[in-house]
């Protein structure tokens, strides 16, 4: 996959590339600390995110391209696991057991077999867990929590490891089947009547109290909302893989999104998400765009939707995606927004993105931003703060393997954690 042709960018990301995988060669000393909070060298060794597992996926990647050794791989897939892998509450494709699987499985599958198939039948032990945990709570109606259907812990992200893993086998459909389900609504308990849709959940993002969302709220984001699902539903279609309803469930995401979709005279977007106040008078209380991001702002929306006319073969929801990520990216007060390199929430990110949606394009306009945005990308490369370890989605792990990518144009199948490709 290639939409730059432009030598002298192309050299300039691969150089970059280079000096940052160069110095993430060899792990840091482990730091003190027993505990697994998301701030402790424990933690960290197991996250695609954060830490360990995710800079392997990095020198995987540059290695089956001819660029770095094997030496780095294992040197960081060590790091992951030199602890026993987290198979709890919080483990997910970006953490845990199944994100160090996910990181075997892209940097050195063949070299790691034993390893790859006990990693296979740990993540597949969880995804039944978690199966049955999701259908004794639709049995008794409850809502949800984010971390049983997201990207980042949840069944959509452990889906796209599957889909990456074992696309033939029947435990993906059973997701699928249980998103697909995900979608019917569930029953009104509002005074005014007002059905909730079933990914509506009473979570509190980042655990801070608010008032507004004391009767629940839905989340519209690719990492935690249901942008993730859709793409997932949508890149499993777009492969052949269907369940019952399959079709109608990438309908309903859609329309829901579609009713929630604001305009601006910069162009259209999506609120984080939206509560029971604002499910009342159809309107957000979000005063405009979030910052342009792929985690929660337009361009991760535009391309799960994109993703979505492909599947459908519905050219006019493919064009209305592609033209809000047009207009996202040619608005110079959205981008200043962004103020730092990382995938998540920052311009590796946002280029990642706006490179996998030029790529299945009507139109040349998404890839003639991507000169643009690589030199931004270039400009800020080395602002990750040192103090944080370098993971693929935070950190400059994530920031090399996208100027790699682009510069190489390849993937290696890393952005399926991201639900781009």
């Amino acid at each position: 996959m290639t939409v730059l042709a432009d030598a002298l960018p192309l050299r300039a990301a691969a150089a970059m590339a280079s000096e940052l995988s160069d110095a993430l060669a060899v792990p840091p000393p482990p730091e003190p600390g027993d505990d697994y909070s998301p701030s402790s060298s424990r933690w960290r060794d197991q996250s695609l995110s954060k830490g360990a597992a995710g800079v392997a996926v990095l020198h995987g990647a540059r290695a089956q391209d001819g660029l770095g050794g094997g030496d780095r791989v294992h040197a960081w897939l060590a790091r992951a696991t030199r602890e026993n892998l987290s198979a709890g509450r919080g483990a997910g494709l970006w953490f845990g057991a199944p994100a160090v699987a996910f990181a075997v499985a892209a940097a050195a599958p063949e070299q790691y077999r034993r390893a790859m198939t006990s990693l296979d039948d740990g993540v597949t032990q969880l995804v039944h867990a978690r199966l049955e945990t999701a259908r004794a709570r639709m049995a008794t109606a409850v809502r949800p929590s984010l971390s049983e259907f997201d990207l980042v812990r949840g069944l959509a992200g452990l889906g796209a490891y599957l889909l990456r893993r074992k696309p033939d086998g029947d435990l993906l459909r059973r997701v699928l089947t249980y998103l697909v389900r995900l979608t019917e609504p569930l029953p009104a308990d509002d005074a005014a009547g007002l059905s909730t849709p079933g990914w509506w959940t009473s979570d509190i993002p980042s655990g801070r109290p608010d008032p507004a969302l004391d009767a629940g709220h839905a989340n519209l984001g690719m990492s935690h909302g249901i942008s993730g699902p859709l793409a997932l539903l949508a890149l499993a279609m777009r492969q052949g893989i269907t369940v019952d309803d399959h079709a109608a469930a990438i309908d309903r995401i859609c329309r829901w999104l579609d009713a929630w979709r604001h305009e601006a005279p910069t162009g259209p977007w999506w609120p984080e998400r939206v509560t029971l106040d604002e499910l009342r008078t159809g309107r957000s209380d979000q005063d405009g765009p979030a910052r342009p991001s792929w985690c929660y702002g337009t361009p991760g929306l535009a391309r799960a939707q994109q993703l979505a006319g492909l599947a459908l073969r519905d050219p006019a929801r493919q064009q209305a995606a592609e033209h809000a990520l047009i207009r996202c990216l040619s608005d110079p007060a959205q981008l200043a927004r962004t103020i730092d390199p990382a995938l998540c929430h920052g311009w590796a990110g946002l280029i990642a993105t706006a490179w996998c949606a030029a790529a299945d394009a009507r139109s040349p306009d998404i890839g003639e931003h991507l000169p643009r945005l690589l030199d931004t990308l270039l400009d800020h490369a080395r602002d990750a703060p040192p103090e944080q370890m370098p993971g693929l989605i935070e950190g400059s792990a994530g920031v090399a393997l996208t100027l790699h990518s682009i510069a190489t144009g390849t993937t290696g199948g890393w952005q399926t954690c991201l639900l781009l490709d």
